[in-house]
């Protein structure tokens, strides 16, 4: 028995070093990764604010998508300091985004955490910049278009350490910003979050990926936790 479950590690890492998605490398492994989806089932996720998964998310093709009508979900574990990577292919027109130390204090997600971005920047409606791919939603616009092509998948990074966070999109860092500053308040002020007295405010929270009723699809979801 440890010899196979030796050997089956040993084709896993293999199968992460030659990149085949919904793996860890033994580097990351090392380092403390660890998979939030095993690219098979739903396993470690649920409905936002329910006890089991919506039907309109399912593992097809080694992707956690949303094809159907559903809500958010969120993972099962709470996460206060971490870094995420996750990969994310959008269908055009499409709109989604990930939210992270989300709490269930609401009727929704985002009233509650900060969210990642994630869109066809071509939306059928004028985008302004704090809704394009990348940014910290209607807070912090990205920097730049590091999007890949609609149908592509795209590599996200998500640093959340104390108040500091930073978005990467494909090897870009496009965002930054300190949480609680005084930056952050007067943006929240002069944002749709400004009737939700305790948006942002959670240290720990779930990870969260955004129902929009459009299709997208999620593969390569990794977290390793920073402890202080």
């Amino acid at each position: 028995m440890r010899l196979a479950i030796l050997l089956t590690l040993a084709v896993m890492s293999i199968a992460a070093d030659q990149g085949m998605p919904n793996t860890l490398t033994a580097k990351e492994r090392s380092e403390g990764w660890r998979l939030l989806f095993d690219g098979k089932t739903t396993n470690g996720w649920r409905g936002y604010r329910q006890p089991s998964m919506p039907d309109g998310w399912k593992a097809e093709n080694g992707a956690l998508t949303r094809g159907g009508k559903a809500v958010d979900i969120v993972t099962i574990d709470e996460f206060a300091d971490f870094e995420l990577k996750i990969d994310w292919n959008l269908a055009a027109g499409g709109n989604s985004g990930i939210l992270y130390r989300v709490t269930e204090d609401q009727d929704v997600s985002w009233k509650t955490a900060p969210e990642y971005q994630i869109i066809d920047n071509a939306y059928k409606e004028p985008l302004k910049p704090g809704q394009l791919a990348g940014a910290n939603y209607d807070l912090n616009p990205p920097s730049r278009d590091a999007t890949k092509p609609i149908g592509s998948w795209n590599e996200t990074r998500i640093l959340a350490r104390g108040s500091h966070v930073e978005h990467w999109m494909n090897g870009v860092k496009v965002v930054e910003y300190e949480l609680w500053s005084d930056d952050w308040e007067k943006r929240v002020k002069a944002s749709k979050f400004k009737d939700f007295p305790q948006y942002g405010r959670a240290r720990k929270g779930h990870i969260a990926l955004q129902d929009h009723d459009d299709r997208v699809a999620y593969r390569n979801i990794k977290i390793r936790e920073i402890k202080n």
